[in-house]
């Protein structure tokens, strides 16, 4: 039996409805909590924009902009299978081909662009 995971990196924009209002970028949440979603969902778009027009790579996007700790990793979150990130990100991130960007993508933690950069299958006997 195989069961699928796929690799993706991200970039999330926390605002204030996020789950948590703290990140690497803001420990404090000054900055969260002063951002609406629909200002998150719009930096998101442009930095999206920038990306697919080439004028900005997505991994140096990732490391000076995404509120999520794997920023120092380019964004990469490394191998993950179903059930393992919140709903929308997994459905998002498995419904990509490799190499494709998401649009926005809204969870509990905020608002995402996600890059899946891989397939890997898991064998079991």
């Amino acid at each position: 039996m195989s069961s699928g995971q796929v690799r993706a990196s991200h970039i999330l924009i926390k605002h204030e409805g996020s789950r948590r209002k703290s990140s690497w970028r803001d420990p404090e949440g000054r900055r969260i909590s002063a951002t609406t979603r629909d200002q998150a969902v719009t930096e998101l778009t442009t930095i999206r924009e920038d990306i697919l027009s080439g004028k900005a790579k997505f991994y140096d996007v990732a490391s000076r902009l995404s509120d999520c700790s794997s920023a120092k990793r380019g964004g990469d979150l490394g191998p993950f299978g179903r059930g393992q990130m919140q709903k929308p990100f997994e459905d998002a991130a498995f419904g990509l081909q490799v190499g494709e960007i998401s649009e926005i993508v809204d969870t509990d933690s905020g608002a995402h662009v996600i890059l899946r950069t891989g397939l890997q299958l898991i064998r079991s006997l």
